[in-house]
């Protein structure tokens, strides 16, 4: 094929976007909208002319398919399909947010300011990401399209990294993960924030994802004739009670099921709920609740109710403006059937979240909390002078939790985490409130700060103007709100209490005719073991380092003992440390690091516990050398998205002789001599060491663990099918 025919299709590919973004808006666009769509394409075109993506395609096409998911999938008006074709120009090209602003206005230029990445270098302990998020953060009290642009970014980067290297494609796939599906889920943008999170464990775990969409696939038809037959009796009975309605099956997310099944430890075939019906009636908004409960009432006349599971959203909406009604049923044939009813303003919220509270201005309870949710985002900003990985990580807290519904003492309702304690509930009403709780009365009767909070719950808080706030009320809440105040607070009194330490201990060495120089007060910070000068006049402030401490600091460094006394024992710790570390290295030779494959020492992480033939990778700590962690551990997500730049490749080259520990989780229906078959079968016809076995029954079955030490992953499998034949073995899993 010829250039000059590649550029013609190309040309036509471009054309045929554009127009189909121009038939996404046509609901909501004037002849003055479409104008600023056109100016803001030419100039996209324009900016990344000759320009290409890493998998070869003309560079305006992500602007292009940006916009149309600002467009289409979340409902965008003008000025952010706008914002989104130029979303990459300021940090592509020439062009400036001064001529941003001079083509389109202050409005545009502060949704690309907030979208254009920070350039620089930052400090190695900080994800970049991390900056970026919190820029984003700054921009959102002003402008929420900033964040909803950033998302419709996101997904199409995702949709789009077939031609990526392996190790970028971990790496935002694991920030996705981490923050960007999070804060869709917290936006209401359930769509998106679904997409995003199957196509992370596509690039995460891709063995686990293909496995996945192969059983769905060949369980699908099967399963949508279950669900056609299940809403015959419900379809007929809803047309005789005169209901307009269409009723959807819906399937359950790769990445839900994915978690669930590692949660519950249960496998693919025992899930029961992975399809559902969503029932969506056509129902003015003064009638929808009373109709999604009638509609509830033919459901349960037809097939019983699980009460436990029934969720009502309607009539106490999620924090992100979700409502639905939620119940779970018997069906035919002993299968669990999850029922959602809602109307199709509901409906629509639920697909495009707070973007769809506009179209319903008579409805502004969904806008309110947006609000609501916007100060306490400002708030944090404000009180937050750590890392931006520390607040990352305090601010993630409120994303993705499950909400409980209380009431104050004048019975307004307040949404808060789940776990959430009095303290949250104190900071959520007001940061003084919060920094002065003495106490709480939950139900008219006093409890502890440490108390968790229940849906229906009715608390008063108790205030004094003497109280401050602990180092262990951190150990209490789990708000993102309340956390950023309390260490936004200590940290003030900390600094209050070193700077009048300060003053305390140059009294005290004056008295004993010493000047305070910097040498000293540096020798006094080794001597005393802590970081700096600042912990030292701390500590001299609430009383710990007193005359005495002082006296003893002074009487050696006159003798001169200190300093031999330390010299002698970092050499000898460092003397002992090499000759650890050489012993290490004659005993572990059978995971090699890098590109290069080398031999590195190396410690294995606690958390997931590798053994030879697992996936695993390392990561370069600050003081413990390398930790060796599996692709499947729980802290793996957060390693790869937030310090992406200490990972180090690491695979496993050979076998020797050496042993590790693992814990299996077993369970099953409880038989005589349970554990004595399990014992014999792990010990004596697989030789394999116990070292601890807890097995516990109730009501005829029972859950266990058990730590065992293995050579490899290929002897563990051999263990775990052993223990799957004794009978009254239904599932052993690996922790």
């Amino acid at each position: 094929m010829s250039t000059e025919t590649q550029e013609q299709l190309e040309n036509r590919e471009i054309t045929n976007r554009y127009r189909a973004l121009l038939r996404a808006m046509q609901d909501r666009a004037d002849n003055d909208d479409r104008k600023l769509i056109r100016k803001a394409f030419k100039l996209a075109q324009d900016a990344h002319a000759d320009v290409r993506r890493k998998s070869g395609e003309p560079y305006i096409f992500h602007p292009l398919e940006v916009a149309q998911i600002v467009a289409k999938e979340i409902g965008l008006g003008p000025v952010s399909v706008a914002a989104a074709l130029i979303h990459d120009v300021v940090e592509d090209s020439d062009y400036t947010l001064e001529d941003i602003d001079r083509l389109f206005g202050e409005e545009i230029a502060r949704i690309i300011d907030g979208l254009t990445k920070i350039s620089g270098v930052f400090d190695q302990d900080i994800s970049m990401q991390a900056e970026n998020f919190r820029k984003m953060l700054l921009t959102i009290s002003d402008d929420i399209r900033v964040i909803i642009i950033k998302l419709a970014d996101r997904l199409h980067n995702m949709r789009t990294m077939e031609s990526m290297p392996a190790h970028k494609q971990v790496k935002i796939a694991s920030e996705t993960l981490y923050l960007y599906a999070p804060l869709a889920h917290r936006l209401g943008l359930y769509n998106i924030k679904t997409e995003l999170e199957d196509l992370s464990l596509r690039y995460t775990e891709p063995e686990v994802y293909r496995d996945i969409v192969l059983k769905l696939k060949s369980s699908k038809a099967d399963e949508i004739k279950y669900l056609k037959r299940f809403t015959t009796k419900i379809r007929e009975e809803l047309k005789k009670e005169n209901f307009n309605f269409t009723i959807k099956e819906r399937t359950k997310s790769i990445y839900s099921i994915r978690k669930k099944m590692i949660n519950q430890g249960i496998s693919f075939d025992e899930i029961y709920d992975k399809f559902a019906i969503r029932i969506i009636l056509d129902s003015p908004p003064e009638t929808e609740k009373a109709d999604a409960w009638r509609v509830y009432s033919v459901v349960t006349d037809f097939y019983r109710p699980n009460p436990e599971r029934l969720r009502d959203w309607i009539s106490a909406p999620k924090s992100n403006g979700y409502e639905s009604l939620h119940t779970t049923v018997m069906g035919p044939e002993g299968h669990w059937v999850e029922v959602q009813i809602r109307s199709e303003r509901m409906d629509e919220v639920a697909e495009k979240g707070y973007a769809a509270h506009w179209k319903y201005k008579e409805d502004a309870s969904g806008a309110n909390k947006l609000d609501i949710w916007i100060n306490q985002i400002r708030e944090m900003l404000e009180n937050n002078d750590g890392s931006a990985l520390e607040f990352v990580n305090d601010f993630k807290l409120n994303l993705f939790g499950e909400e409980i519904y209380v009431f104050t003492p004048k019975g307004d309702l307040r949404i808060l985490p789940a776990g959430a304690s009095p303290l949250d509930f104190s900071f959520g009403i007001h940061t003084d409130i919060g920094l002065k709780t003495l106490g709480a009365k939950v139900n008219g009767r006093l409890v502890p700060l440490n108390y968790k909070l229940r849906s229906g719950d009715q608390i008063e808080i108790l205030t004094s103007l003497k109280q401050k706030p602990k180092e262990d009320w951190l150990n209490y809440v789990v708000s993102a709100k309340a956390k950023s105040n309390i260490k936004s607070a200590l940290k003030s009194e900390k600094k209050e209490q070193a700077d009048e330490g300060k003053a305390i201990l140059q009294r005290k060495l004056n008295y004993v005719k010493v000047k305070p120089s910097e040498n000293l007060i540096n020798e006094m910070v080794k001597y005393f073991g802590l970081k700096n000068p600042s912990e030292l006049y701390y500590r001299v402030s609430i009383g710990i380092i007193g005359n005495a401490q002082i006296k003893e600091f002074m009487r050696d460094q006159s003798q001169g003992f200190y300093s031999y006394l330390k010299n002698r024992i970092l050499g000898k710790a460092k003397k002992d440390t090499s000759k650890a570390v050489q012993k290490e290295k004659t005993e572990k030779k059978i995971l090699v690091f890098g590109n290069e494959e080398t031999e590195l020492d190396y410690k294995l992480g606690k958390c997931c516990s590798p053994i030879p033939g697992d996936d695993v990778f390392g990561y370069i700590t600050s003081n413990e050398g390398i930790k060796v962690h599996r692709h499947t551990c729980p802290n793996a997500i957060y390693l790869q998205s937030n310090h992406a730049g200490r990972l180090i490749k690491a695979k496993w080259i050979s076998t020797e002789q050496s042993e590790y520990t693992t814990v299996l989780v077993i369970r099953g229906i409880d038989t005589v001599g349970l554990v004595n078959k399990v014992t014999q079968i792990i010990s004596n016809d697989l030789n394999v060491n116990i070292r601890s076995i807890n097995i516990a029954g109730d009501e005829g079955v029972f859950e266990g663990l058990i730590t065992v030490v293995v050579k490899d992953k290929i002897h563990l499998s051999k263990v775990i099918e052993k223990l799957k034949l004794i009978e009254g073995v239904s599932s052993v899993d690996r922790r």
